[in-house]
């Protein structure tokens, strides 16, 4: 039987950016998803999903899950049989990214929400096509349910995260590294970068995605997860 799946959620998203990952992956294993809300930082968000996961599971996560993931396998190695990260970066934010996120907070502290959420996640981050919109306005939805509360804090806590790249060269885990071919945010040249860093990495490009593959293109993320899954685990 599979170890537990614990997927953690991207900035200002919850269970609904996984949606079709746990509806067909939950059929045969059990399929948890990481409440880090809460969190300040990078590293009180792994705090929160240790304390909450199983004591042994297999980890995925997204665009900031991503980074939440890696502080997870920094800080606990020993409880992670495998990881995927999706949309995501090891790096440690630059000044010129960290300043461009100052605006944004600026709007949802002043109760423009919507204005920063749009600027975060713009619609040229995701692939051209007729399903687009549908998924901007579920992930302002999810926006709108946690307030720009969770908004500024998140966007503190990715300005100040850790670099991860030492923790990816001491990868010992069966590793999937995916993303979307039209993502602006975390492009492919990133994702190939944080495949070479790993040890016991595959590679996965989403040719009809962008930023968020789990809902742009549900069918071939969840093949995607279930053959890593199946890797047979890696010796330490």
């Amino acid at each position: 039987m599979s170890d537990p799946l614990v997927l953690v959620p991207g900035m200002m998203c919850d269970a609904r950016l996984f949606m079709p990952q746990i509806k067909d992956l939950s059929r045969d294993m059990a399929v948890q998803v990481a409440a880090i809300s809460d969190g300040a930082t990078i590293r009180e968000m792994a705090s929160l999903v240790l304390a909450a996961a199983p004591e042994r599971f297999a980890l995925a996560g997204l665009s900031m899950g991503g980074i939440v993931a890696m502080e997870v396998l920094r800080r606990a190695p020993e409880r992670v049989s495998r990881i995927a990260m999706m949309s995501t970066t090891p790096l440690a934010e630059t000044p010129e990214q960290a300043a461009w996120r100052e605006p944004q907070i600026v709007k949802a502290n002043a109760g423009r929400l919507d204005e920063a959420m749009v600027a975060a996640m713009s619609a040229d981050n995701l692939a051209p096509g007729v399903g687009r919109n549908a998924i901007l306005h579920q992930i302002i939805d999810m926006a709108y349910d946690f307030g720009p509360t969770v908004f500024i804090r998140q966007s503190r806590a990715l300005q100040r995260r850790p670099d991860a790249q030492k923790v990816l060269r001491q990868m010992k885990v069966p590793t999937l590294v995916l993303c979307g071919a039209h993502d602006k945010l975390t492009p492919v040249k990133r994702h190939e970068f944080m495949a070479e860093l790993i040890p016991f990495a595959e590679l996965e490009v989403i040719e009809d995605a962008g930023h968020l593959p789990t809902l742009e293109a549900p069918e071939q993320v969840n093949a995607a997860l279930r053959r890593w899954m199946a890797q047979p685990l890696v010796l330490r």
